[in-house]
Parts: structure tokens; sequence; C-alpha cells
């Protein structure tokens, strides 16, 4: 075992050793020893994506534990998390300071900060593996901790948004070989209806994105019950028709409310997506630089009483397909001002993640910073079908 792979094992069994709230704690344990780390920190990027929340590693020996919040947006913190670079700089005390981007399959969850005497490129290279290595064990410790969810909020967050999150994907932003895709949602700190959805099998890429009708607790509920009935079906191997039943039937016998809804299905080795849209608004897509809507017929919402009968339609991504699924809530009453289509067109070089927040901060911005639905905008980047050599490796 090279002597780098020996180091990673030893701190991935420390932090296995430690309780799960001190995984930075280790982390900076082993930066410290290793290369003589000082002031080492975590900053969380909190839900609305504004603000970084500094977390101190006990190690440095501190009083002040407290939790510091910094602004983010024109920040070298956002810098850095925008590019997904390392940055280093002088700390004025003759050391360097090193930010470094913790980042798992395209999630940011934040950067990590410390100053080092000494910062030469294998150094640096070192202590951007320790940043890997925290965006894994983080994303393990979360399971048992509400420490990094706590680290995520800058604002009192209602009961409807505290329902609403638990049922998105842990992470807003995925990567794979064939493809990148994120998400927002807001206003993150009062919610209720919007939701979206997606998972990767071996051959399938599933996304869904939902917006239940009616406002606070009583659609948070009802978002409850109709992503728990896709989900039931997705992971009982049904394809986005059959999702769409179960979901309309669940509706239909255990709530009287309604929903609209697209459900997807990437098939990764052709890029064919099957599509299944319950009184939806349109997607948009991005091709050769034209932005246009994808006209796809609308069947009715889920739970419409009476005879409803959905259909799945056929949509072939190329690659360089960038896709944006949006609800009602990104185009409707303030948020009309907004040119969704040349917004998309300006940020078109950019990350899913950085275009999910563009548009959504111009959303916010046309309302005047209140919202009076949720808004939620899912991107995705289609990149092709991934190469394989002869031998099928």
């Amino acid at each position: 075992m090279e002597g780098g792979d020996l180091e990673l094992g030893e701190l991935l069994a420390a932090a296995e050793a430690a309780p799960p709230g001190e995984s930075v704690d280790v982390v900076a344990r082993d930066l410290r020893k290793r290369f003589g780390a000082e002031r080492v920190s975590f900053l969380f990027v909190d839900l609305i994506g504004e603000r970084l929340v500094r977390l101190t590693a006990a190690v440095e020996g501190d009083t002040d534990t407290s939790a510091q919040t910094i602004g983010l947006r024109g920040s070298v913190y956002d810098m850095v998390l925008r590019s997904q670079r390392q940055h280093v700089d002088p700390d004025g005390q003759g050391g360097r300071r090193v930010i470094t981007p913790v980042t798992n399959r395209g999630d940011c969850l934040g950067v990590l900060e410390m100053t080092l005497r000494d910062a030469d490129d294998t150094v640096l290279r070192q202590v951007a593996e320790a940043a890997h290595a925290l965006a894994y064990i983080i994303v393990t410790d979360r399971r048992f901790t509400d420490l990094y969810h706590l680290g995520r909020r800058t604002t009192k967050t209602s009961l409807a948004a505290e329902i609403q999150h638990q049922l998105l994907p842990s992470a807003s932003c995925f990567e794979a070989p064939q493809f990148s895709l994120a998400a927002g949602l807001v206003p993150a700190d009062d919610i209720g209806g919007d939701t979206y959805d997606y998972t990767l099998d071996r051959g399938m890429l599933h996304l869904s994105i939902t917006d239940a009708m009616g406002h606070d607790t009583n659609s948070a509920l009802l978002a409850t019950l109709l992503v728990g009935a896709l989900r039931r079906a997705r992971r009982s191997g049904c394809d986005a028709l059959a999702q769409a039943h179960s979901a309309h039937e669940a509706l239909l016998t255990h709530s009287h409310g309604l929903a609209t809804g697209q459900l997807m299905c990437v098939a990764l080795d052709t890029g064919v997506c099957e599509l299944v849209n319950a009184g939806h608004p349109w997607p948009l897509r991005l091709r050769d630089g034209v932005v246009e809507e994808v006209k796809l017929g609308v069947n009715l919402p889920f739970g419409v009483a009476g005879p409803t009968s959905f259909r799945v339609q056929e949509l072939r991504l190329l690659p360089g397909d960038r896709m944006i699924f949006l609800t009602d809530g990104m185009q409707e009453r303030g948020a009309g001002a907004v040119d969704l289509a040349a917004l998309v067109r300006d940020t078109r070089a950019e990350h899913p993640r950085e275009a999910v927040r563009s548009l959504a901060t111009a959303v916010l911005e046309a309302c005047h910073g209140t919202l009076k639905d949720d808004a939620t905008v899912l991107v995705l980047d289609w990149h092709g079908p991934r190469e394989t050599d002869p031998s099928g490796t």
C-alpha cells in the first residue's frame, strides 16, 4: 500500500472510531499531525446557498466554539465552490491559507480551510485528498447526527418545510459519466407542495418533479403521500407509466388533493427518455444554443376523480443537451418577469449546480424575496452514453 493510501486508510479508520459529530475534529487532528495545519475549519453551505456556517475544529483549543456565518456570494469561498479548485493565498503572518472544496459526486457540502507553513504541491494534493475523504465521512455520518443538518440552517424553518425537505434527496446535485444534474427549491425556510427526486440504477436514471396543490402542512402531507407512492412503485421496478398510476391511485384512495408532476426515465445507453406529464408545465431544452419549450402532451393531474389515463411520451436526448424542468412557481406571478429562456442561454457554460442557483436567485429577486408559491427547478445535462473498451470492462 502506498504512503498516501495508508494515511487515508488511517484517517477513515479514525473517523469511524470517533463519534459521528466529530468528523471535522478527526480530519483536523490528521492534518495537524501530518502537515502542522492550524486553524482548521469546515464551512457548510446553508440550505439557501447564500451563506456559509463555519465549524472550527475543537483540536485548535479555541474557547469560542460558536458558529460563524459568512456571506457566500462574491467571496473567495464562492470562487472555490464554483470552480471546484483549491485556493492558496498568504495569511499575512508568514503562512498560507488553503481553501479546498469538500464535494461528493458533484454535491458541494462546503469547504475545508486551514493555515499551513509548508504548502508545496505534494502537501496540497494530500490536503485535497483529505477534503475528499471528509466529504465521504460527512455523507456517512450525517445519518447518525443532526449536527450537519443544523449547520445548514441559517433561517427558521416551518413545519411544512421540515416535512418537505425530508422528502428530497439528501444531495441536490449528482454527477455521473453520462450526465450531471442539480436541483433547487425556494424558499427553503417556508415551503409546501413542491418536490423533486432522482435515483440511478444500473441502466436507468429516474427523475421526477411534482407540485402538490395547496399550502403549508396540508400540501406537505399530500406531497409525502405522493412521493411515497412514487418511490414505492419505482423501487418495485415499475416504469414511469406504472409509477404515475401508483401515485394517482394513492391520492384517490388516501386523499382529496391533487398534484401535478413529470416523471422521467432516461436510458443510459441511448439517451432515450420516457416521460409522463400529469398536468405539469412544459420543460425547456437548450440544444445548440437554442432554448425552446418541449411541448409534451399533457394528462390530467394525479388525484383527479373519474376516468384518467396517462400515456408515455418519448424524447431522445443528444450529447450536449440541457433540460430544465420547472414547477409553476418559476413562471407565475412575480416570477413571470424573469426571462427564463435568456437566463438559460446565459448560463449554458456553467455547471447545472450554478445554473440552478442563478435561476432560483433571479426568481427570488423578481419577487422581492417573497414568493407566493414554491419555485423548483431541476437541470439535467446529458453528456452521452459512457464509452466502454472492447473487453467490456
